[in-house]
């Protein structure tokens, strides 16, 4: 059988490299959505915590509008998680 990348014929066939940078197979294109999701999802649950004093003074954000932006960042979250 031939394959797409190097394998050793005498360990049953296990790839000796990976190319990280490869879309053409499946496994590495879920390899990379889950850790661009993961990624985009800690950002959406975390960036804004330390900076929302700031950015409430500064939008001139009501505690409404800040509570709506945390039940997005939350939805966004948990919809990354499952895409």
């Amino acid at each position: 059988q031939t394959y797409s990348i190097n394998v050793d014929p005498n360990q049953d066939d296990k790839a000796t490299e990976v190319r990280l940078l490869n879309f053409k197979r499946p496994h590495m294109r879920a390899f990379h959505c889950s850790w661009f999701c993961f990624f985009t999802a800690f950002f959406i649950w975390f960036a804004i915590a330390p900076l929302l004093a700031e950015i409430k003074i500064t939008l001139g954000l009501t505690k409404k509008e800040i509570w709506t932006s945390n039940i997005c960042s939350v939805a966004g979250t948990i919809f990354l998680r499952f895409v």
